[in-house]
């Protein structure tokens, strides 16, 4: 009697949105079930392939980044932000697991990753057929929690709320970027009473983004009338603790036109994002440290066995703003291409899938409204607009249906 073959071996560094798309997309069309993101091979029966994926994240589960403003300003949010990855019903199907760790170092050659096990404080190598590098950026706070497991987040994020209730000369948000307009905007609706204002180097917000002045515009009236003060054009250059009677926090802040303001609290959002790719080959990665990679999402020409290795949302060199839907995308496509090419294994004629470029887009929460711009429709907003593109929850309900994070194996994906 012949043997059962053994499993594919699918290893996906990073457990966000773009390596959690892969990982559960891959999962239903070797299970001979449609992508859960774009419904292809709905019609069409496939067969099941044996795979074993396993996701690797130095965090405890998955969070829900773009929610960030809001799981820092509401205590009552921010547990439902992080979901521990044993917790997700998506993960009890006996062909997905996962591990807290983070990649040391990836041999493409040989097809082995070295990863720092979290919880044993050991390495180990992990050997793979297919490779998914989906680690992202690493992103400074408050742009994500900087702790790794749930139980430590809810205390860096009660610890922010709390220093955000109690600051009695008010809270400054230093940096006009997309994190400073959602963060300052999003702590004024959730504390109403306190005073919020965004300090902005650049005569615009979002000065270093490629979108055009008429949204930059937007955003900022959009941030006035959320109820946040804004000053533009000035830089800080001095921060000084003040002696209170009462021993509570306060700074003093200098600006570079001489003027200075109190603070309370001081939200810095103005740190640099930078790929976490260092535990991949130079060779592999452009000047910044981003994995190039082809419209497959496969590596470049050039790199080890350049078809099993894929790269995937903002870890990799690719046109457009980096955002979630984007991330989403690439890993649908990337499951896609890895399926092909198990059925083209199989003797079926392939139907590989490429990546366009993506144009500049961006949506933005400010208060009770968003603000959006497209190369179609150009800038729009309204309360409409926040609904659309974010719900009452930054997302959290949209990105979690999406991937069906909340479906067990055992029921039907088409139908939840």
């Amino acid at each position: 009697m012949a043997s059962a073959p053994a499993p594919l071996r699918v290893l996906v560094l990073g457990g966000s949105y773009a390596g959690l798309g892969a990982a559960l997309n891959l999962l239903d069309l070797c299970n001979g079930k449609p992508t859960r993101f774009s419904g292809v091979l709905a019609e069409e029966k496939k067969p099941v392939i044996p795979v074993q994926i396993k996701v690797v994240d130095e965090r405890d589960g998955y969070y829900h980044i773009i929610s960030s403003p809001l799981a820092l300003a509401s205590k009552d949010f921010a547990a439902k932000a992080w979901q521990r990855f044993a917790d997700l019903p998506a993960f009890r199907d006996p062909g997905i697991s996962w591990i807290q760790g983070s990649a040391i170092k990836v041999d493409c050659e040989r097809k082995v990753a070295t990863i720092a096990d979290r919880n044993t404080g050991k390495d180990f190598e992990e050997s793979y057929d297919y490779l998914i590098a989906a680690t992202g950026l690493r992103r400074a706070w408050p742009v994500v929690p900087q702790t790794l497991t749930k139980d430590e987040y809810l205390i860096e994020a009660g610890n922010h709320i709390d220093a955000v209730r109690n600051a009695k000369e008010g809270v400054v948000v230093i940096g006009g970027g997309a994190v400073g307009i959602e963060m300052a905007s999003e702590l004024k609706l959730c504390e109403p009473t306190q005073t919020v204002t965004l300090i902005h180097s650049r005569e615009r917000l979002l000065s270093s983004e490629p979108l055009p002045d008429e949204f930059k515009d937007r955003s900022l009236i959009a941030l006035e009338e959320s109820g946040v003060k804004v000053i533009l054009g000035q830089r800080v250059t001095d921060s000084e603790p003040v002696e209170t009677a009462d021993g509570t926090p306060l700074l003093k802040l200098t600006l570079s036109n001489g003027s200075q303001i109190n603070a309370g609290h001081v939200i810095k959002a103005i740190s640099k994002s930078v790929p976490t790719s260092t535990y991949l080959d130079e060779s592999l990665l452009d000047t910044e440290g981003y994995v190039k990679v082809e419209p497959s999402l496969n590596f470049a020409p050039g790199a080890p066995n350049a078809k099993y290795h894929f790269a995937i949302g903002d870890l990799a060199k690719w046109s457009g703003i980096k955002r979630c839907g984007g991330a989403f995308h690439m890993g649908n496509y990337a499951a896609i291409n890895i399926h092909q090419q198990l059925l083209e294994k199989m003797g079926e004629k392939p139907n590989f899938v490429a990546l366009d470029e993506y144009p500049a887009m961006i949506a933005l929460a400010v208060g009770k409204q968003a603000v959006l711009y497209g190369p179609d429709d150009g800038t729009t907003w309204g309360r409409d607009k926040m609904e659309m593109m974010f719900g009452e929850d930054l997302g959290w309900t949209i990105c979690w249906n999406y991937m069906k994070l909340g479906v067990d194996p055992s029921e039907s994906v088409k139908g939840k």
